[in-house]
């Protein structure tokens, strides 16, 4: 897709893995090339930075991969592939991504996860006490944004709802090459931003989302005894497709909110046990039929 950010993660990485094999530190590399360490490691962490072809070769000196070698040839590679995606997105009019548009409305620590979001073909969601963006019904969101700021303007807010309302659309859109799964604990039921009316148009909602070919929804009981879900904080895994042109395969990224920031986990121990956890959750969740009816009792029960 234009604009896509798997061949610079791949680069990325890449540059990290040579940087650390030739035993330079960030801040040297960064003085080698006269950038500073902090925007070194936001372009290893696959964001993308002002940096040129000669500084990117000069990196690959510093670090001592030969000219020519293979190694010198696959970044630099990856590189012009780079260069064609951002030449790409910048004839379709998306070379920022398109929700940079409402950077004023996130958290600096969301712009990364947007753009990965962008580009996975797998989202697993578990969640202990709401509802995840990617599935809120628009007077659920406003109710959270609310809460969040009630201070905010009313055009402010209504930016906020356009913006989740574009990721939801994205998913839909994307039916054939993306695929979500959620995890939700039944707390998430339990808790009723904006009052029980919202919460019924929240859970018919629901009901609807989970008919969806390309989204699998699980609630797990309160009483569903022992799992990895009580002892693991909310996360997202995201999933990537290959990078064919390089047979690359993209890892896997785990984002885990706070109130403050936000970790983008990718070490391969960490992914595992992830995905132990969301194994162990799925065992004790409920199926998707009887999740889909437990949505449409809670949505009677608050229009009763």
């Amino acid at each position: 897709m234009a604009g896509s950010t798997l061949p610079l993660r791949a680069l990325g990485r890449m540059l990290r893995k040579h940087r650390v094999c030739a035993g330079k530190s960030q801040l040297a590399a960064g003085l080698h090339i006269e950038i500073s360490p902090q925007t070194l490691g936001r372009m290893e962490d696959g964001q993308k930075i002002k940096i040129s072809t000669v500084q990117i070769a000069s990196l690959l000196d510093f670090y001592g991969i030969g000219d020519p070698s293979a190694e010198r040839s696959e970044v630099l590679g990856l590189w012009d592939e780079v260069k064609q995606e951002i030449r790409s997105a910048k004839r379709s009019g998306s070379s920022a991504g398109w929700w940079r548009a409402y950077s004023d409305q996130y958290a600096y620590h969301f712009d990364q996860y947007l753009s990965l979001e962008a580009t996975a073909r797998r989202i697993t969601i578990f969640h202990l006490a709401l509802i995840p963006g990617l599935l809120q019904h628009p007077n659920y969101r406003r109710a959270m944004i609310r809460i969040a700021d009630p201070g905010l303007s009313a055009v402010d807010v209504e930016r906020r709802l356009e913006l989740a309302a574009r990721r939801q659309a994205m998913l839909a859109e994307r039916s054939d090459t993306l695929s979500m799964k959620c995890l939700l604990s039944e707390a998430v039921l339990g808790h009723k931003p904006g009052g029980r009316t919202v919460m019924a148009e929240q859970a018919r909602y629901l009901v609807d989302l989970a008919g969806r070919p390309n989204i699998s929804l699980q609630v797990v009981p309160l009483d569903a005894g022992d799992h990895l879900g009580l002892v693991v904080q909310s996360f997202t895994l995201l999933e990537f497709p290959p990078l064919p042109s390089r047979n690359l395969t993209e890892p896997p990224v785990v984002y885990v909110e706070g109130y403050e920031g936000a970790l983008y986990l990718e070490h391969g121990s960490v992914i595992d046990r992830h995905r132990r956890a969301i194994a162990g959750i799925e065992q004790v969740a409920l199926s998707e039929s009887d999740t889909r009816q437990l949505f449409s009792r809670v949505a009677e029960e608050c229009e009763a």
